[in-house]
């Protein structure tokens, strides 16, 4: 068994397909104003390759699609219709620790979504500073009523 398994290492034959791109879902921002819009860039999507499901949500401006494809190349396409188009900005808000910060509440954005920038986190002193805190005022702390 180990000789002919060497063996065959010599005897193997590399192909030269490329991979299949990975299954993956790519949410763009689409500025639709009517069905004829939503047609015309549902259309131009569905003709790709590769392409398992496409949604359209005229209200949110959001295009939605699933399959073996290339993001960049998604929106390219959407591009060619004549629409303004760009990759989802938002995020939904309870994902975000400071939803309200500058540059992360967007008018705009639909009901529930803030955009997706980066943020800083609370340090980890001002935590165990706040944990105390709570800590202080808890029903397990014996000494809670004395600090009332």
């Amino acid at each position: 068994m180990g000789a002919l398994d060497y063996l065959s290492n010599f005897c193997t034959v590399t192909s030269t397909r490329s991979k299949r791109r990975p299954m993956q879902t790519v949410e763009i921002k689409v500025k639709m104003d009517c069905d004829g819009c939503e047609r015309r860039v549902k259309n131009a999507v569905n003709t790709m390759r590769g392409v398992k499901s496409v949604e359209v949500n005229r209200k949110q401006s959001r295009v939605k699609v699933s399959g073996n494809v290339d993001p960049n190349k998604v929106l390219k396409r959407i591009k060619r219709t004549g629409k303004a188009a760009e990759f989802w900005p938002y995020i939904p808000q309870h994902l975000v620790y400071y939803p309200y910060a500058d540059k992360v509440y967007d008018k705009r954005a639909p009901a529930g979504y803030v955009r997706n920038v980066v943020q800083a986190f609370p340090s980890s002193a001002s935590a165990v500073q706040e944990e105390r805190i709570i800590s202080m005022f808890s029903d397990d702390n014996v000494n809670a009523c004395s600090i009332m």
